[in-house]
């Protein structure tokens, strides 16, 4: 249970420090479970609260490595940890980075799906505050990639590397 504060109870049922239930297995680079007893990846931990420059650092890092799943749960803790009148911006880059997940994974319609739905609230989010770079955020880029990584899916099918198909999220000099 690499990474987790999570138990196993007797019983059969994962739950954390405070009894609320949680899945302790292991997952790999994509998130996905797998037996108890194999070696994982390391899992970023829920509920952090970090800088929106942090996140967004994380984020990338996790990214650069293959691994959306974890990014989105990075992105997720900001968005449910934010101020509300950002919780757009970061669901909708919780949501591409389950897209780029699931296209990883080999799953083309629900990753060309989430991708699209992703860049819709990002560019909703953009649209209603006027903020195209919070955070030095590239919010026109990322969209782009959003749009053009889910017709490449939809059209090749298969997967796609995840870490190639990963976004600069500060545009393409960073």
């Amino acid at each position: 249970m690499t990474g987790t504060s999570e138990t196993r109870r007797a019983d059969g049922r994962d739950r954390d420090a405070e009894g609320r239930a949680r899945n302790a297995r292991p997952r790999d680079g994509l998130g996905r479970p797998l037996p108890y007893g194999e070696a994982g990846v390391e899992r970023a931990p829920e509920g952090v609260v970090r800088r929106p420059g942090e996140t967004v650092t994380e984020a990338q890092t996790l990214l650069d490595a293959g691994r959306p799943f974890h990014a989105h749960e990075v992105f997720e803790d900001a968005w449910k940890s934010g101020p509300a009148d950002e919780r757009g911006l970061w669901r909708g880059l919780a949501q591409l980075a389950v897209g780029l997940t699931h296209a990883a994974r080999g799953n083309t319609t629900g990753g060309a799906r989430l991708l699209r739905r992703g860049a819709g609230t990002v560019e909703e989010w953009t649209s209603a505050t006027g903020r195209s770079r919070p955070y030095d955020l590239d919010l026109a880029e990322i969209t782009r990639w959003a749009g053009g990584l889910a017709a490449v899916v939809e059209r090749d099918g298969g997967r796609v590397d995840a870490a190639e198909a990963s976004p600069r999220l500060r545009g393409r000099t960073a």
